[in-house]
């Protein structure tokens, strides 16, 4: 009956299950071979995070505070639009306004994308 019980596992293996030694002496697992210095928590947390971003900048932000958030940090736009990372000063001259109201502008909507990812 044990026989039974165990005959369709005998194909499986665990990582943690020694397959080989090295040089030394130590046990070689498959999990030794594949690892990885990806963290996919991290990774994944950060597919979220800036899921969530692109949705925050299209729904809190008006078009102006949007179009200077997408220049200042090279965020695509919601037609497409792929920015370089600009400067305060050089999305001023394109905009005709001063600098100082493009860095009034940008704390605000930070702001609001802050409060939204409080919530």
């Amino acid at each position: 009956m044990h026989f039974r019980k165990i005959k369709h596992k005998k194909d499986e293996v665990l990582f943690t299950e020694p397959i080989d030694c090295d040089a030394e002496g130590n046990s070689l697992t498959i999990e030794d071979i594949y690892s990885s210095d990806v963290n996919i928590e991290q990774t994944a947390e950060l597919k979220i995070n800036s899921e969530k971003l692109y949705k925050f900048i299209s729904e809190e932000l008006d078009g102006r505070e949007r179009e200077i958030i997408c220049k200042r940090y090279g965020i695509a736009d919601k037609d497409g639009n792929v920015y370089e990372p600009m400067t305060q000063r050089e999305i001023a001259k394109q905009l005709g306004i001063s600098r100082s109201y493009i860095s009034r502008i940008e704390k605000k909507a930070l702001e609001k994308l802050r409060a939204r990812f409080d919530e």
